[in-house]
């Protein structure tokens, strides 16, 4: 085909197999088979080698880079990057109600309305996309310097390269491992006499760190997506931030509520802290969020932390060891 037919049928294919990604990895439901879906991947290769002028950086043959780094470039973050406030108990819990109460001058007995979020036991990353483009991927780091991967998260296929709108924006997110994928590793691990990774957190960790893009990429990591750096037009709370995201074509774990009050929080972190072994993922705890935006504002940030939520951390798994023998 002439260069022109070759840059709309490209064009038509990479909205074919963007549509499909969507599908399969954000919404869980596949519309063509694995098969079907290569064969389109083979045509794009295929076009892209005849003019490789016509190469974009959303093309899905642009997910591994050939070659590996030599380092990871510091970046400094454009908003830092504030933890959550660890609480233990569920007192605690209504204590961190109370205080956002005080702080907006609000009755003690009136209730909040608040999203409740899985904590994802995983890396804490910033997506950032540009004119709709995905751009760079920046690790947490101190908070205020982070680590430029954007190789290596490239080859994550849930991550789009292209938004389904086109934005500028910054996107808070984790970087996982599935229990299932750290199982596989470790196997091979084995097998190849290589040291076992010890959760999948380090597992996650050790994977985006990989210099070389191709090895990120055999390691089956995912992502979830949880915030919006940017003030947007019509979104005035979290649920409205999870949706977003959502309608731009990130995933966002769909286990999340929003709560009418403290109470009902509690009662979701006690509901998921029995639910969690059942999970494809590993947890560590809830994020609690106060759902209103416009408060999260007024709110604002301590030294270290977040003033409009907190993270409810479950209970440490445990078990009784019995000591069978002592050699001196």
């Amino acid at each position: 085909m002439d260069k022109n037919t070759a840059r709309l049928r490209l064009q038509k294919l990479k909205e074919q197999l963007a549509e499909i990604d969507y599908a399969y990895y954000v919404l869980d439901n596949p519309l063509i088979s694995d098969a079907a879906r290569d064969s389109l991947k083979d045509e794009v290769e295929k076009i892209e080698a005849q003019y490789p002028d016509l190469v974009t950086p959303d093309s899905p043959t642009q997910r591994i880079g050939g070659k590996a780094l030599s380092k990871f470039k510091k970046v400094k973050h454009n908003i830092p990057k504030y933890s959550l406030d660890d609480v233990f108990s569920h007192e605690e819990i209504k204590e961190f109600d109370q205080r956002v109460k005080r702080f907006l001058h609000l009755p003690l007995s009136q209730d909040i309305e608040y999203t409740c979020e899985l904590k994802i036991d995983g890396l804490n990353m910033s997506f950032h996309y540009e004119n709709g483009l995905f751009k760079q991927a920046v690790t947490r780091g101190d908070g205020i310097f982070g680590e430029d991967v954007t190789a290596t998260i490239k080859t994550i296929k849930s991550l789009p390269l292209q938004l389904r709108q086109t934005m500028s924006l910054e996107i808070g997110g984790e970087v996982y491992m599935p229990k299932k994928s750290l199982q596989k590793l470790n196997e091979q691990n084995t097998k190849d006499g290589k040291p076992l990774f010890a959760n999948v957190r380090n597992a996650a960790a050790g994977s985006v760190r990989q210099l070389d893009p191709k090895i990120a990429a055999g390691r089956d990591l995912d992502i979830y997506c949880w915030a919006i750096y940017s003030n947007l037009a019509g979104v005035t709370t979290q649920e409205q931030t999870l949706q977003k995201m959502r309608d731009l074509g990130l995933k966002v774990n769909t286990n999340y509520q929003k709560v009418k009050n403290i109470e009902q929080a509690i009662e979701y972190c006690r509901q998921w802290q029995g639910k969690r072994e059942k999970l494809p993922y590993e947890i560590d705890g809830v994020a609690i969020k106060i759902n209103n935006l416009a408060w999260q504002n007024e709110l604002g940030r301590a030294s270290k932390y977040v003033r409009w939520a907190c993270a409810y951390k479950f209970p440490a798994v445990q078990a009784t060891s019995v000591i069978e023998k002592i050699v001196w």
